[in-house]
């Protein structure tokens, strides 16, 4: 314990120093940070205050604090809910600046992981690095068995020093959140759980190889879309072998050209494996930037590197189909309905004015060709503005977006013409009808009335509790009637589809007793000259239809 606390004394000393050397001491000194004597004493006339300015000196000092603080300057970077675009827009340029560690780091890491010596793992490992990051070294090697590979080594020491970074982080989080008003109300603390957290896995290659297994698992039938393969026998938490893949990086536009390559094609294929990632299957590739793709003959895709990813259910699935049908045709009180379906809407949230910003926000977009919108700032405008109306966006939402960002730079180099919007409209469309088809009606169905009836279960007890709360005095009363006519309103439509199914329930009951009665008794159906149980079944199927449509029309499945 003593140890670990002079450890992380030493750590936040130096944090504290490479912040107020980058013109930060103000901002330490208001947090509580350090005191108004050492504020002062480094107070400098010359510092600018702007945004810009400060978002150049925070990525200047996240780079000089080392791997931990560049990973998570990259990973806040895609927080455009929460952070301005101007220290976005810096933390983006943030790149992995970590000197190379000597092969004989790599050896004695990949000896100690598997217990045994390098010349009876493989036949050959390069000892220049291929690639250099903050988190690990990348060599090409030989297996034994002849396969060409290459190997993923962690940097010696990294966990540790990271495991001190975040739990200094951590630390910092609760104490702004006790301390200031504005760190509760952007959640400091959960956003500082989502960077450790996604940090975290990326230190575990068992992590990636399976993450890397899985996304390949939706392309089996792919011929053109191609997945590296992970050699389980020589991957450790700290060490991972794969299958080397000879290509061209994706950003190489002119040795593309120069092979011949058809890059219309290639944009179309990258856009609909990623796309079908995150709307179909819901499991995707969430940093396919540049490096981490490569263009094998036949304008075969090839994805690299699998230490980020993103998950997303089926209800955000939807929503988010829902989202982008709303952006193609302006329907801003469609967006909000969505929004309100995710459950995000609060009581804070003005939705007059929410409208309005909203309809002001696809005016900017009327008259612009589809060619030259770009759906990931589009979306990031939307962040913008719900996040003004106290709107949380979901952290997958803001995954996604980050990964359209970076998908539509590659695709904007590929080929100028390309629109991942409109590429993105038949997989929305086919996720919306979806909703609606029969099986997914009577699945949301089924599955609502086992909620309701376990709330039926527990209502004797709650209402047990309640009443006892009742008479020990204990009850206070807070009535907002804010919106309280379209409380009565929605309460009034619900009361009037209660009583509908209750008398449709009533009139299928008589209908099945006359059915019975009659085949009982041996009479037929034919009362006072009429078709009876003929009309009556009518009657039932439209009301069961006008029910069905009624549901459907309230976008409650």
């Amino acid at each position: 314990m003593l140890g670990k606390g002079i450890r992380h004394t030493k750590r936040y000393r130096e944090i504290v120093n490479t912040l107020i050397k980058n013109g930060f001491s103000h901002i330490l000194f208001r947090v509580g940070l350090i005191d108004r004597a050492m504020a002062k004493s480094k107070e400098s006339a010359e510092v600018n205050t702007s945004m810009k300015s400060m978002g150049k000196r925070l990525r200047l000092a996240l780079q000089e604090l080392g791997p931990t603080a560049i990973k998570l300057g990259q990973i806040a970077s895609t927080r455009y809910d929460t952070l301005p675009p101007e220290i976005t827009a810096e933390l983006e340029k943030l790149q992995d600046h970590a000197p190379v560690f000597a092969f004989e780091q790599v050896q004695n890491t990949i000896e100690m992981e598997f217990d045994d010596n390098l010349e009876n793992l493989f036949d050959h490992v390069r000892s220049e690095p291929l690639a250099t990051a903050s988190i690990g070294q990348v060599h090409a090697a030989r297996l034994l068995s002849g396969e060409e590979v290459v190997v993923k080594v962690q940097r010696p020491g990294l966990k540790p020093r990271m495991e001190t970074d975040l739990e200094i982080l951590e630390g910092i989080g609760h104490m702004l959140e006790e301390r200031a008003a504005w760190a509760r109300r952007y959640r400091v603390c959960d956003i500082i759980d989502e960077l450790s957290e996604t940090l975290r896995n990326e230190l575990d290659y068992i992590v990636e190889g399976r993450n890397g297994e899985q996304i390949a698992g939706q392309f089996d039938n792919q011929a053109f879309i191609k997945f590296p393969n992970i050699y389980w026998d020589f991957t450790t938490e700290k060490v991972m072998t794969m299958e080397k893949i000879s290509g061209i990086k994706v950003s190489e536009i002119e040795f593309l050209d120069q092979a011949g390559y058809d890059r219309e094609i290639i944009a179309k294929r990258l856009a609909d494996a990623m796309l079908r990632q995150i709307l179909v299957n819901g499991f995707f590739h969430a940093d396919p930037h540049a490096g981490n793709i490569f263009i094998l003959p036949k304008n075969t895709v090839a994805f690299l590197d699998f230490g980020e990813t993103g998950h997303v259910s089926e209800n955000l699935k939807r929503h988010f189909a829902s989202i982008i049908a709303n952006l193609h045709q302006g329907d801003s009180m469609g967006m909000i309905k969505t929004f309100s379906r995710m459950d995000l809407i609060v009581e804070e949230t003005d939705i007059e004015r929410l409208e309005r910003d909203l309809d002001k926000l696809h005016q900017q977009y009327q008259n612009v060709k589809v060619k030259d919108l770009s759906l990931g700032r589009i979306i990031i405008g939307i962040f913008s503005v719900v996040y003004h109306h106290h709107i949380k966006v979901p952290t997958e939402m803001v995954i996604i977006s980050k990964t359209i960002l970076a998908l539509e730079g590659v695709l904007g180099r590929l080929d100028p013409e390309f629109s991942l919007l409109r590429a993105a409209e038949p997989f929305a469309r086919k996720l919306v009808l979806k909703r609606y088809h029969p099986k997914e009606i009577i699945r949301n169905s089924w599955q609502e009335i086992g909620e309701n009836l376990d709330i039926l279960t527990d209502l004797p007890k709650d209402m047990k509790q309640i009443m006892s709360v009742v008479k020990k005095g204990r009850v206070g009363l807070d009535i907002n009637v804010r919106h309280i006519n379209d409380v009565m309103r929605r309460l009034d439509r619900i009361s009037n589809r209660i009583a509908f199914s209750i008398l449709m329930l009533a009139f299928s009951i008589i209908m099945s007793g006359l059915i019975i009665g009659l085949a009982v008794v041996g009479q037929n159906t034919i009362i006072w000259e009429l078709p009876i149980i003929e009309i009556g079944a009518i009657i039932a199927l439209l009301m069961f239809i006008l029910m069905i449509v009624i549901i459907i029309r309230s976008g409650r499945m």
